[in-house]
């Protein structure tokens, strides 16, 4: 199966930055990334290709236009849209790519025990930073004794969120996921595993991808999807698929994390103190608005911690190699100093 370039997504965005491109050289849409070798879609199909000259695969995500010069081999990546990435494990400052150019964030989530408000935040947050539209999906609607209940929950998380509680298998739910990602658009499917995402692209995209047992008890699954594709849905729009993240650390996303706890964010600008931590302070207007009920203490808890974490994952690796460095110095000095004194 081929497809054209604005089949592809290809937009102005993209073709301006084509303009003056050497003799010889293509662009094309990057479908996977291995260790060493690229997917690239094209006019003429898929084609495996290297990278040039210093490029590391690491650079390039799924959903990236690249450039292809004459001997087939990548020679840089265009100018992103949109970018979704995250915090790497570990101790250094590395910041790996999930997807690029993605248009709609589908995150999953389901009517049973694996919703959870936390997490859903989380991801609300790296969309809203990225410049992606957030569609909340909720699957297994079916299952539910009243799936009103759980699209209420997570409506309450962010202003005008568009929330979606289906059945993955029933074709009028698909039809209601895939109408906010038409032809020639890219939506990136995110989610803990065990939730149908599985289940939910392959009614998407019409494929056949093996899907795991889930223990309805507790709503544990296992990973069904270990690498990241780009495949065409049914209706003409894209999808990325992406593995089940046990842990999505966010990074440069305070913006996206203001945006998601708007209301908290607007009350704490009424706070008598500009660094009010609204921890007790007098003339906290976050604490008094939890004191008249307006918002819960947990969704304060809930921001804090994702502020936090944000400005910590956002530590360039020169200032997080000088914060472990300063730390080791303070634990070195504890040590000496209760040596001298005997007790230690």
């Amino acid at each position: 199966m081929t497809f054209s370039m604005t089949d592809l997504g290809w937009s102005n965005f993209f073709a301006r930055q084509s303009g003056g491109a050497p003799e010889g050289v293509c662009f094309g849409r990057v479908a996977e990334v291995q260790r060493d070798m690229v997917t690239v879609l094209g006019p003429d199909g898929a084609v495996t290709c290297e990278t040039k000259g210093g490029l590391s695969t690491a650079e390039i995500a799924v959903g990236d236009w690249v450039a292809l010069s004459a001997d087939g081999r990548i020679d840089h990546v265009l100018d992103r849209q949109t970018e979704l990435s995250r915090r790497a494990a570990g101790t250094d400052a590395r910041v790996q790519l999930i997807a690029a150019n993605v248009d709609v964030l589908f995150i999953t989530s389901s009517c049973n025990a694996d919703f959870n408000a936390a997490r859903l935040e989380r991801y609300l947050a790296l969309a809203q930073g990225a410049g992606c539209y957030p569609v909340i999906v909720l699957t297994k609607a079916d299952t539910a004794e009243d799936p009103r209940d759980f699209a209420a929950q997570a409506e309450a998380l962010a202003p005008m969120l568009t929330v979606l509680a289906v059945d993955a298998r029933d074709p009028d739910g698909l039809a209601q996921v895939a109408a906010w990602c038409p032809k020639g658009q890219t939506a990136a499917l995110v989610g803990s595993s065990g939730v149908g995402k599985t289940t939910l692209m392959n009614g998407l995209t019409g494929a056949g991808a093996e899907t795991a047992g889930i223990r309805e008890d507790d709503a544990k699954g296992r990973h069904t999807t270990t690498a990241r594709f780009l495949r065409p849905m049914t209706n003409g729009g894209w999808l990325i698929d992406t593995p089940g993240m046990r842990a999505l650390r966010l990074s440069d996303t305070g913006d996206g994390i203001d945006a998601v706890f708007a209301d908290l964010a607007a009350l704490a600008l009424d706070c008598r103190f500009s660094d009010c931590t609204h921890s007790g302070e007098p003339g906290c207007a976050v604490q008094a608005a939890i004191d008249r009920g307006e918002v819960s203490a947990e969704r304060l808890e809930r921001w804090q911690k994702l502020v936090a974490e944000d400005a910590r994952n956002s530590e360039t690796l020169a200032q997080s190699r000088a914060r472990d460095k300063s730390f080791g110095k303070m634990i070195r000095q504890v040590k000496s100093e209760m040596k001298r004194r005997g007790k230690y």
